[in-house]
């Protein structure tokens, strides 16, 4: 099963380098979840929401205290 999850990573990593540009650092930070929101076409309407500001300003929040 690792051999599975290590060739979809490395086909992912490399189509986000292609695509976004990312270094692989930016891809492993990445969330599966910001990586498909980074790589949808904006007018898709399955494409993930950005998050609201009040959405940032409680991640910020509680990131400053971890």
């Amino acid at each position: 099963m690792s051999a599975m999850f290590a060739d979809a990573a490395a086909r992912w990593c490399a189509l986000a380098a292609r695509l976004l540009g990312w270094r692989p650092g930016e891809f492993w930070q990445a969330t599966p979840a910001e990586l498909a929101m980074a790589l949808a076409a904006p007018d898709d309407p399955a494409a993930p929401l950005p998050p609201s500001r009040e959405a940032i300003a409680r991640m910020m929040e509680r990131d400053a205290h971890e």
